[in-house]
């Protein structure tokens, strides 16, 4: 089989994994946030749920990223969608006995998956050329729209289910995130052959030295003005994406809108994140990764503006601010992504896409925090006001640096 053969395989194998991972990942957006403020009686607290779920992504990065240089794409993505389905039956014994330490665990737990879906994206471009590197990325990415979008809407059906049962309304999507998740590491773990990372690495001309430590790919990322760049727009897009994102329920919920209404808004923006993708990535291909971040930066900005004014029950202007920030983030994940990878050495490359992960998680998870407190004492407005000010930074920052 030729390399071009592997390669269009392996996006195949890893957009159908996406689908299946989409589905159990996106309904459980809005139904941690919302499952977490029952439990615990304050809005203030909702944030943690998507907190706890960026956190465990975060940590997971780095394991998932030395995973992939000892044993290849399919030990790490296969592992990390496990521990999501694990965090999924978590999260549900969570809702049943109302205990907020197991649900957060759960959410800790499924963010692994998130962390699998995120290093999917690199694994698509593994055997990829320069000239089409950010369009075989986008393919993958688009690869979740099926399931992100179908995700937020089975919340309905999926809570008659867990009703049905006798469970708490609110874990009815993490019934669906487990059976989901677990198919998802069945197909990567069965069709994922034979592994990218592992025959691009025998094909590298510094495919002898194997270096799986974060530490020298951080030195080598701050003296790569290109690449820290790149990881800046990651990570500061995923910030936006995810504070905004996660709140939005809460605020609609204060005028005690439906969850058929806060699904269809959620999906939406989801559509925002992946439809668009392949257009994302020839763009980035034509334009070039510096010129496509700044696209999104003036995407997110508008998305800011747009939302912060919207009314909890204007599920409208809402689904249209919602909708520009997650095609914002789109551009700034494919762009900085594709960036990153060409701008270092095949050997780097895991470790430095589990710094770019870790970066990435950590800050949403921060974000996140930030945005459920800021809800709490201030409001939606405000969040959307204060999120502007990093993307407004990281365009400025755009400026210095070279096409």
């Amino acid at each position: 089989m030729s390399t071009a053969e592997v390669q269009a395989k392996t996006v195949k194998v890893l957009a159908s994994a996406q689908v299946l991972s989409g589905v159990g990942t996106a309904g459980t957006f809005a139904a941690g946030a919302l499952l977490v403020s029952e439990i615990t009686g304050s809005e203030t607290l909702a944030g943690l749920a998507q907190t706890s779920s960026v956190l465990g992504a975060a940590v997971l990065a780095i394991p998932l990223s030395s995973l992939t240089a000892r044993g290849g794409r399919r030990l790490a993505l296969s592992i990390g969608l496990l521990a999501g389905t694990m965090g999924a039956l978590f999260a549900i014994l969570g809702g049943l006995e109302e205990n907020i330490f197991l649900m957060l665990t759960g959410t800790c737990l499924v963010g692994s998956a998130s962390a699998a879906g995120y290093q999917a994206r690199f694994a698509a471009i593994d055997l990829a050329d320069d000239s089409s590197r950010a369009k075989q990325l986008s393919l993958v990415v688009w690869g979740a729209t099926i399931g992100a979008v179908a995700g937020p809407n089975l919340m309905e059906p999926a809570g008659a289910l867990a009703e049905s049962i006798g469970w708490p309304r609110l874990v009815g999507p993490y019934i669906v995130a487990a059976s989901s998740l677990s198919l998802a590491a069945i197909v990567i773990q069965i069709f994922l052959r034979p592994d990218p990372y592992l025959l691009a690495r025998e094909a590298s001309v510094d495919s002898g030295e194997r270096r799986s430590a974060v530490r020298p790919a951080l030195a080598h990322i701050r003296s790569n003005p290109r690449a820290l760049f790149a990881i800046l727009a990651i990570s500061i897009g995923h910030l936006a994406m995810v504070s905004v994102m996660v709140m939005t329920p809460v605020h609609m919920a204060h005028v005690d809108v439906t969850l058929t209404v806060i699904g269809l808004v959620i999906s939406i923006h989801v559509i925002g994140m992946y439809a668009f993708s392949p257009i994302v990535g020839q763009l980035s291909d034509r334009l070039g990764r510096v010129e496509s971040v700044r696209v999104g930066v003036l995407i997110l900005l508008a998305s800011m503006l747009i939302s912060g004014f919207a009314a909890p029950d204007d599920s409208v202007l809402l689904g249209i601010g919602l909708f520009l920030l997650g095609l914002g983030w789109s551009f700034t994940l494919i762009a900085g992504s594709a960036l990153l990878s060409e701008s270092v050495a095949t050997s780097m490359q895991p470790a430095s896409q589990g710094a770019s992960d870790l970066m990435m998680n950590l800050s949403a998870a921060g974000g996140g925090a930030l945005a459920g407190l800021i809800i709490g004492t201030l409001s939606y407005g405000w969040l959307c006001f204060f999120v502007a000010i990093p993307v407004i930074w990281l365009g400025i920052r755009s400026l210095k640096v070279r096409q």
